[in-house]
């Protein structure tokens, strides 16, 4: 498995699933997106405030990826792509990507419902197939952060069916991603951080 590419840190504060060489392709293919992933998770911190205050449209963890990756080029894209047949044109939309550069698309589901995940893996599928993703990366959270939500009385807000690491790994396994290499990261409770 690819996995030990990434550094200890990574390794010892996320859960990390690949599919298809996710790594080896990120690491040997697409260097600086590689780059900015590593750094960007190892600067990463679950705060106490995130979960304590109510979501909005965007999480605070979504937020704070989303700028961080921002800043080193990354963008929210928007495809806009259709089949051509003969003369018959049929349009196939997508999602956009939450965090998009060079073939590498990144999505972040942190406490989403948990068919976001078939909405992800069906966008990396089909943009894979057409060869504007290379390799789709999903960060989530572990199952183990629940025993911290419940803590903070925050438990029936982050239920069991919303995104998490166990929704999430059986979709990849049974191929929802077709072909497209994956990459998977559910953060640790080893990231959180009583920051009030």
């Amino acid at each position: 498995m690819g996995t030990e590419l990434l550094p200890s840190f990574i390794i010892e504060h996320y859960e990390v699933r690949e599919w298809k060489h996710a790594c080896a392709i990120l690491k040997n293919d697409f260097p600086n997106e590689w780059e900015d992933l590593i750094e960007m998770l190892a600067d990463f911190r679950l705060m106490k405030s995130w979960i304590t205050v109510g979501g909005g449209r965007k999480s605070k963890v979504s937020a704070w990826i989303d700028s961080y990756l921002y800043t080193k080029g990354w963008v929210e894209k928007d495809f806009s792509t259709k089949v051509v047949v003969d003369e018959s044109e049929m349009i196939t939309p997508t999602h956009k990507i939450d965090c998009f550069k060079n073939r590498v698309a990144l999505e972040i589901e942190w406490n989403n419902k948990d068919p976001f995940f078939d909405r992800d893996l069906n966008n990396f599928r089909l943009l894979f197939d057409l060869r504007a993703v290379s390799v789709g990366i999903i960060i989530t959270r572990c199952d183990e952060l629940q025993d911290i939500f419940k803590s903070l009385g925050r438990g029936s807000s982050y239920g069991a069916s919303t995104t998490h690491m166990a929704k999430l790994i059986p979709r990849v396994e049974g191929g929802s991603g077709g072909g497209c290499p994956i990459l998977v990261l559910g953060i640790k409770d080893k990231l959180y951080i009583e920051d009030c």
